[in-house]
């Protein structure tokens, strides 16, 4: 009954933003191409979300390597997160509560007895403001702007939020996140939730992919998903070692995404600033992911709740038919100080680049 109201309240959300949208046809919710000679990608301002992102193989066919849904309106009930920027604070918060200053926060609980990437109305379930739009030329981007009120999901403060996509020569994606805290100290920690398949969305699983993840060492989670020791361990002689090509599939099965089968792994990554994060290939269709980023961590999530799920195309995503590649701060880093801190206060800018760089 909660799901259906949420559902039902979304619903009411979109339409009473999309009337007001007459008026400002920039929030109007919409889809919007970035192109760049055999080079394209989709965006929504629907959660901030990519929907799809054409490129050749090796022999120049052109395939959408991203996994998603056909309409808005499907989105707007989807559980998957395909696509989005998850905020105020991705990931999770256990018990769905903080403690800040002597105060204590506590937020919408969507994942059990914790709360997930912002709550049931986070950064994807919003709609973001398109400030800047240029679909073509030498490098076309768009920038989007979503203003978080105080107590939305129960985090503190007003934050202004922006999100950039811009494509750039010869094949690279590029992910710019930046929020500032306006009046009140909040957590902060935003992630992009694409879904890939380099062999085209709906062709099948992704465990013949080859990963290379730049990352020594990896923050053990628990059956939440919740880093509840705080520590951080080498991935040497485990499952979690990904610092060679190999293929995803080549040790899923020893390892638990939570309560399934597959990686839902947090990897601290490698050296500071912008830097290498991970290369993925697939063999089949040349296509090869090369991620740059600035973030501390990444989330490795292998599609592990795909389940007969319905996707693009008439196509339909089973288990392992994606991955995920989310850079990130800490997890939960609000309720675990041993962690760098995903505060800001006042006045202080929160900065998240990333750069996919495609070959074939």
């Amino acid at each position: 009954m909660a799901r259906r109201e949420l559902f039902l309240a979304l619903l009411c959300l979109v339409a009473f933003e999309l009337a007001a949208g007459v008026a400002d046809a920039r929030k109007m919710v919409s889809v919007y191409e970035l192109k760049r000679g055999d080079f394209s990608v989709k965006i929504t301002n629907w959660g901030v979300r990519i929907m799809s992102v054409v490129l050749p193989d090796s022999k120049g066919n052109l395939a959408d390597v991203v996994l998603g849904r056909d309409t808005i309106a499907e989105y707007v009930n989807d559980t998957s997160y395909f696509g989005p920027v998850t905020g105020r604070v991705a990931q999770r918060i256990a018990r769905g509560r903080f403690v800040l200053d002597g105060k204590v926060y506590h937020l919408y609980r969507n994942d059990g007895r914790n709360t997930i990437h912002g709550g049931g109305r986070g950064f994807s379930k919003s709609i973001w403001t398109v400030k800047e739009y240029v679909g073509g030329g030498d490098s076309p981007y768009i920038t989007l702007y979503y203003r978080s009120f105080d107590g939305e999901q129960g985090f503190p403060g007003n934050l202004d939020a922006y999100v950039t996509y811009r494509l750039s020569s010869p094949y690279t994606l590029g992910v710019h996140m930046n929020a500032t805290a306006l009046d009140k100290a909040t957590p902060v920690n935003f992630l992009q939730h694409t879904y890939w398949n380099l062999g085209g969305h709906g062709s099948g699983d992704v465990l013949g992919h080859t990963l290379r993840l730049f990352a020594s060492r990896h923050v053990p989670l628990d059956e939440e998903l919740l880093p509840s020791s705080g520590l951080v361990a080498p991935v040497a002689g485990t499952p979690f070692d990904f610092r060679t090509q190999t293929p995803i599939g080549a040790r899923i099965h020893k390892v638990m995404g939570g309560r399934i089968a597959g990686y839902d792994a947090n990897y601290v990554i490698d050296g500071e600033g912008m830097r290498p994060v991970a290369v993925a290939r697939d063999g089949a269709s040349g296509r090869a992911l090369e991620l740059w980023a600035n973030q501390p961590t990444m989330q490795l999530y292998t599609g592990n709740w795909l389940n007969h799920t319905k996707g693009k195309d008439g196509k339909v995503y089973e288990q392992y038919g994606g991955f995920c590649l989310e850079t990130m701060g800490y997890v939960d880093a609000v309720n675990h100080p041993e962690f760098p801190s995903q505060t800001l206060r006042p006045g202080q800018v929160y900065k998240h680049d990333m750069l996919f760089k495609f070959s074939f």
